[in-house]
């Protein structure tokens, strides 16, 4: 299957589940969130990107705590639901894109979460390169993996392909079915 057909997969999906998505998904995001936030700080300056936004559950944990928060989703459904949700919030943005191909500038995010992002592209290799484009160095990359598409080896050999500095993977137990790292983009 090509990437295209691929994405439009993963776009078809989630469009036909944005009704129930926080009912299906929401305990176990919420728990990653919690996770990640444990290990990284934000700041009234910061900007943060939640690619692959979902229903912008994340905003509620981050939106209060940084400047500007951008949600950026390819499922035009999942977006509503999160424009929903946004409406609490002045500082919070969405965009409907491609996380591989984001319409924004480089260098500009101080902080990028990825949440159950990777195992629905197919290359992820490209998504973290482009993840890697959009923060300026010594941003915080928070990025999940599904331990089932990814063994931990394989997980931590993807992250440092980009050059990630790997500061911190939690496996957790059972309950979290993936892999949360906490990366540090290093300078070049």
């Amino acid at each position: 299957m090509d990437e295209w057909s691929c994405k439009r997969d993963v776009m078809q999906h989630y469009n036909l589940t944005a009704k129930s998505y926080d009912e299906l998904y929401a305990a176990e995001q919420r728990t990653k969130f919690k996770v990640a936030l444990e290990r990284i700080k934000l700041g009234t300056t910061s900007l943060v990107l939640d690619c692959g936004c979902g229903t912008g559950l994340l905003f509620e944990y981050v939106a209060d705590k940084a400047q500007t928060v951008v949600g950026l989703d390819i499922s035009r459904n999942l977006l509503e639901a999160a424009k929903k949700r946004a409406k609490k919030f002045q500082n919070v943005h969405l965009i409907l894109a491609d996380a591989d191909h984001a319409p924004l500038r480089d260098n500009v995010f101080s902080h990028v979460f990825a949440v159950t992002l990777l195992q629905n592209m197919p290359n992820p290799e490209r998504t973290l390169a482009e993840l890697c484009r959009v923060v300026h160095e010594d941003a915080f990359i928070v990025v999940t993996g599904l331990k089932k598409r990814f063994s931990l080896k394989a997980f931590e050999a993807l992250l440092r392909k980009p050059k990630l500095n790997v500061a911190e993977i939690v496996c957790g137990d059972e309950a979290l079915k993936c892999y949360v790292a906490v990366c540090v983009k290093l300078k070049h």
